[in-house]
């Protein structure tokens, strides 16, 4: 059981209700961003590559950017999205998700989704850390040498929804454990 599950036993004893992903937000696809399109400044972007080589949980700001006038091509994640790295060589970094926490739209790659959602994003973050979400993603991965997962199928992956309440409060429990690990 991972630590989220067994916050959510203890915060909600009479259990909590279970959501498709699709059911609670909407995933898009970013578009046309290559790593030969960064620039020293401009609009934030994220690459999918720089999700699990980069980024943690969530993310303020980003590492790279893109000329404004390309960015405009570009699909964007908002304060509170998910940007989710659908493609990597290995299973582990499949799905490999960051809260953008940012002020500003930031431009996402074309191998990655971005998760626009009603649900505390760190939370969210969290949630695809777990062991259930990694255990619903297995299946779902093709490929050979480049894994993947599509977004038809993150969309039927379910997520425990607690009130907001709630959520804040494994949030903060998870980021004092986080912390401790850190030191």
């Amino acid at each position: 059981m991972s630590k989220i599950e067994t916050l959510l036993k203890q915060l909600c004893p009479n259990g909590v209700e279970y959501k498709k992903l699709g059911d609670v937000g909407l995933f898009t696809r970013g578009n046309g961003l290559q790593k030969k399109d960064f620039t020293e400044s401009g609009v934030g972007c994220i690459h999918y590559g720089q999700v699990y080589t980069h980024y943690g949980l969530y993310a303020y700001e980003t590492k790279s950017f893109v000329a404004k006038e390309f960015a405009k091509k570009l699909r964007k994640a908002k304060t509170g999205d998910l940007v989710i790295a659908t493609t990597s060589e290995n299973d582990e970094d499949v799905c490999k998700a960051v809260a953008w926490l940012g002020k500003d739209e930031v431009a996402v790659s074309g191998d990655a989704f971005i998760y626009s959602h009603s649900l505390d994003p760190k939370f969210v973050s969290y949630f695809f850390q777990s062991q259930h979400f990694q255990s619903q993603k297995m299946p779902h991965i093709t490929g050979a040498k480049v894994r993947r997962v599509n977004g038809d199928a993150m969309e039927k992956m379910v997520i425990p929804v607690p009130p907001a309440k709630i959520q804040e409060e494994v949030v903060r429990v998870l980021d004092a454990f986080s912390a401790l690990d850190a030191e």
